[in-house]
């Protein structure tokens, strides 16, 4: 109960006080290729109940029509000049404030992943996330806007390795530790370190 009052006042504050980027984020998007502002996906959440996000569009419209549903690489061509500035400072996932204000998000959390995700190991095999251990304890608890993966881990790393850092902070959560991420994303934020390929923060520097 308590992270959940948490959640609803610091999201509320949040949309609120992030209102003014709202339209400036917008109009440069509307801008740059006159497309749609907001980008709206499936993700499963808490039970495995599946919600749908919203996020300002970083990407040209239709951006999965001919490839389907892929995850971003380093310099895709589909991302546009200002979804690069979105991505790299977490702007393009303000919208999510709301997902958290009316619960189907946490601040802090694993990160919602995509109804019948697959990940694609090094020797072009799929594999389906609901058999790679760990996918299931992920969802007891609410996803999160920011988490113990999506600071520490590389972007490139596997999902089996991903999954291992939802379940320590399964076992680790609570108040202090959220409150610590959430300083943290603040920090990679500002320095507009969120797609780099590499470790955000080392591990070594803010032990867990």
């Amino acid at each position: 109960m308590t992270k959940r009052l948490f959640d609803v006042a610091l999201a509320g504050l949040g949309l609120i006080a992030s209102s003014p980027l709202w339209l400036l984020i917008a109009a440069a998007i509307k801008l740059e290729d006159a497309g749609p502002v907001f980008f709206t996906q499936d993700r499963v959440g808490l039970k495995g109940r599946v919600f749908k996000t919203f996020k300002f569009r970083s990407m040209v419209p239709d951006a999965e029509a001919r490839t389907g549903p892929i995850q971003a690489s380093e310099n895709d061509p589909r991302i546009t000049r200002v979804g690069r500035l979105l991505r790299a400072t977490a702007m393009d996932e303000l919208p999510q404030l709301w997902n958290i204000f009316i619960g189907d998000m946490s601040f802090v959390g694993p990160r919602p992943l995509r109804p019948g995700e697959v990940e694609v190991r090094g020797d072009g095999t799929l594999v389906r996330l609901h058999d790679i251990p760990g996918y299931r304890e992920r969802h007891r608890v609410r996803p999160g806007l920011t988490g113990l993966t999506q600071v520490y881990a590389p972007r490139d790393l596997s999902r089996t390795s991903k999954f291992r850092l939802d379940r320590l902070y399964l076992k680790r959560a609570g108040f202090c530790l959220d409150v610590k991420l959430i300083a943290l994303s603040f920090w990679i934020t500002g320095c507009g370190e969120w797609e780099a390929r590499d470790r955000r923060v080392s591990p070594r520097r803010t032990a867990v």
